[in-house]
């Protein structure tokens, strides 16, 4: 009697933090600001999706959608014989690094997708691809913030890329927890606050090297008083 008492308090405490873990219907629109937009492909409309995510409830999201993550990649990469290197413990300085940071995290602007800044991405993305690229820099040297500047001038800006992924949850996911990249850029720039960047453009094309890369590209309206400002990731 005691042991099915027992049972069923923890199946109410599992259910309850479930629930005030779960996301709702006002928070998905919220964050969806990409849904009808025509020029981007589903998984292209959930990396910012899930970007904006992590942006309304930090907290929330490492719990769910991170700790899902974790799961998932952890069970994919099992079947390897240097799994105990590839799999991501829950002692990860990165992992537990995050806690900290999304733990600041609520109800940040919304990231809305433009057109013209997702042409840029594009392009730099199929650069990538055509020319067995992984930088920044376009096969003709110029710089990210060259490329971003001929349509945005004066602004600031910031470029993430992510190499072997192809969907959004996944992309969003890796460069939050920014394993391996110790300044973390990639994972600030999500979470930026200080350069109030809010418009975002977003590519994943196919890669010979890595199979697929994305290219997340970030501007703030309206001007801003220093246009050198500017970070890649």
């Amino acid at each position: 009697m005691i042991k099915q008492v027992l049972t069923a308090i923890l199946f109410f405490s599992s259910a309850i933090l479930a629930q005030a873990q779960s996301w709702t219907d006002t928070e998905y629109q919220q964050a969806n600001t990409a849904a009808n937009v025509t020029y981007l492909s589903n998984e292209e409309k959930n990396i910012v999706l899930y970007m904006n995510l992590a942006r309304i409830d930090g907290e929330k999201f490492y719990y769910t959608v991170i700790e899902d993550y974790i799961n998932n990649y952890n069970s994919k990469v099992r079947k390897f014989r240097n799994y105990n290197d590839l799999k991501i413990s829950n002692n990860n300085p990165y992992y537990l690094s995050l806690l900290t940071h999304l733990r600041g995290i609520k109800n940040l602007p919304m990231f809305y997708p433009e057109d013209k800044l997702s042409f840029v991405s594009r392009n730099h993305a199929i650069d990538l691809n055509r020319n067995n690229l992984d930088t920044h820099e376009s096969s003709n040297g110029d710089k990210f913030s060259k490329r971003i500047s001929k349509y945005y001038p004066n602004r600031t800006m910031s470029e993430n890329i992510d190499f072997g992924n192809a969907n959004g949850l996944d992309i969003v996911c890796h460069l939050l927890l920014d394993c391996g990249v110790p300044s973390l850029g990639h994972r600030f720039t999500i979470l930026d606050q200080k350069n109030k960047m809010n418009i975002v453009g977003v590519s994943i094309q196919r890669h010979p090297s890595y199979s697929w890369c994305a290219v997340i590209d970030y501007v703030a309206k309206p001007k801003y008083a220093n246009p050198l400002n500017q970070t890649a990731n």
